[in-house]
This record gives C-alpha cells, sequence and structure tokens, in this order.
C-alpha cells in the first residue's frame, strides 16, 4: 500500500506539471493545443536516446527542452495563417505524425517497443527511499512550476496573455505583440511539459509511441476543465480529482468484483460523469479563474 501511494503521488504529480504546461497556453492565452502531448513525448525521448547513448540524465532533459521550445516555435507559427479552430487541428496533426515518426523510425526510437532500460534518478538509493527521493523530486518541481506560472499570471506578461485572450483587438491597441505573446505562450509551456516527459521516462523506466496518444492530451484538458482553466490552484484541484479517480476505481474493481475490462470501462465513466457534471453546474470548473473586471 505505501508503495501505491508513492506511484499515484508520483504519477500525479507528473501529470500535474504537464497541465500547468497546458494551462499557460490554453488557459492564459486561449490556444487549443490538442496536440500538447508532443512535448511530453519529445522529452521522454530525448531523456531515453540520451541515456542510450551514454549522455547523461540531465544533458537528456535539455535536448528534450530544447526540443520542444523549437516544436513550440514552429506550431505558434502556423497559428499566423490558421485561424484558432485550425489552428488546434493543426497541433492535434503535429502530434500524431511524431507519433508515427517515433513507431517506424525504430533505429532511433525503438519502434513500437519503445526504449527501455531507462534508469530512475535514484537508482543508488535502496528501496524505498529511490522512489521517495523521486517523489520529492517531482513535488518540488510540481511546487516550483506552480510558483512559477502564478508569478507569470499576475505578472505583467499574464496580463497581457489575458487580454489578448478576452479582447484581441483591445490588446493590439495596447501595443501588444499578439504573435510574440503567442509564440512566448506556447514555447514556455512547451519546455514546462519537456520537463515532466523527462520525468515520466524516468519514473517509468521506458518511453514508447503510446506517450504520444491523443488521448493523454485530453486527459489534461480534462484535468483543465474539471479543475478550473486559467488558475493554477484549480490546475491541482483538477490532477488530484482525476487521479483520484483514476486511483478508486481498481479497489472498486476488487470490491465489486469487476473484471479489468470492465474496470477500464469504468475508469473513462466515472471521469466522463465528473466532467459533464462540471460542465453542467460548474462550467468555469470547481476553482474558477478570478478576473479583474474593468470599470
Amino acid at each position: 500500500m505505501f508503495e501505491f501511494i508513492v506511484a499515484t503521488l508520483t504519477v500525479a504529480g507528473i501529470y500535474g506539471i504537464m497541465a500547468l504546461g497546458l494551462n499557460l497556453q490554453a488557459g492564459y492565452a486561449g490556444l487549443l493545443n490538442f496536440g500538447h502531448i508532443a512535448f511530453a513525448g519529445l522529452g521522454a525521448y530525448a531523456t531515453g536516446i540520451t541515456i542510450q547513448a551514454g549522455g547523461s540524465p540531465l544533458t537528456g532533459m535539455a535536448i528534450g527542452v530544447v526540443l520542444a521550445v523549437a516544436l513550440g516555435a514552429g506550431i505558434a507559427r502556423l497559428g499566423r495563417q490558421l485561424g484558432a479552430d485550425y489552428w488546434g487541428i493543426a497541433t492535434l496533426a503535429v502530434a500524431e505524425i511524431l507519433r508515427t515518426v517515433a513507431t517506424n523510425e525504430g533505429w532511433l526510437t525503438g519502434g513500437a517497443n519503445g526504449i527501455s532500460p531507462i534508469p530512475m534518478l535514484f537508482d543508488a538509493l535502496p528501496r524505498p527511499y529511490d522512489t521517495l527521493a523521486f517523489l520529492a523530486l517531482v513535488l518540488g518541481v510540481l511546487g516550483a512550476f506552480t510558483w512559477l506560472t502564478k508569478r507569470l499570471a499576475d505578472g505583467r506578461f499574464g496580463r497581457a496573455l489575458r487580454v489578448m485572450r478576452e479582447e484581441p483587438k483591445l490588446a493590439a491597441c495596447f501595443g501588444y505583440n499578439l504573435r510574440s505573446l503567442k509564440s512566448r505562450a506556447v514555447m514556455t509551456s512547451a519546455a514546462v511539459t519537456a520537463i515532466a516527459g523527462s520525468l515520466y521516462a524516468h519514473y517509468m523506466s521506458f518511453t514508447g509511441p503510446d506517450y504520444l496518444l491523443s488521448s493523454e492530451t485530453f486527459a489534461l484538458w480534462t484535468i483543465l476543465m474539471i479543475g478550473g482553466i486559467g488558475n493554477v490552484w484549480g490546475v491541482l484541484v483538477g490532477t488530484a480529482v482525476v487521479q483520484g479517480a483514476y486511483t478508486l476505481v481498481p479497489f472498486a474493481k476488487d470490491y465489486l468484483h469487476f473484471s479489468s475490462d470492465s474496470a477500464g470501462a469504468l475508469r473513462l465513466g466515472v471521469i466522463g460523469l465528473i466532467l459533464l457534471a462540471c460542465l453542467m453546474w460548474r462550467s468555469e470548473g470547481l476553482v474558477p479563474e478570478k478576473l479583474r473586471k474593468m470599470a
């Protein structure tokens, strides 16, 4: 049970970091990115490939961040020529292209089998101190990014993103460069998410094409919609609710004697019901964003 709790908190912390990254561009800037998981995938694959080549974990993480930021710059550039809804579809296509490349370029990515083993960062420690140390690292990174994104949201950059999201023409009249704002939002979000992807690869000791499935992006969107998009604390609450539901379903399976297939369906059904209830009665999420109204 102790190891189960540690594992649950670790995975929840990593998904919380990814959701904070998505919140930067979707919550503050209002950008509909449906391929957000591509940044995490780049972080995970960069880590795996670098470790296989004899590099250090820090080097792998840094390479993943650089690649994700470069991809973010390219995706933001697509937004200059596409409407918001078409841009969202384009981001989904980019993530699918990356997944296809990861599946077929086996000489580099391991193909469908992925890359393993990727060592955990604290393998030298005896159990359970290795997993506890990794959990402390994840929670530390989550706390740091929570503080950082809150500072960004309350600062000039965050206010500019919100004005751009709510009143783009007004933001342009204020002298904001909308293209630059969108690019910086996407690239910052990509860097945060790539770090989470690298941590996930280390924790699972594996990376593979399944990390790039579109369902992972929609899981992050579910966290934002349930918790409260545009609010840092809402993101954390949404992460706790979604991961809590994922965690409790196996107990319900044992108690009610469901099959494993039924448990998977039950898990999706529970998340769907929570999301539907929030959309009907708490459309702004459990912890709504507080906007300062203009007099």
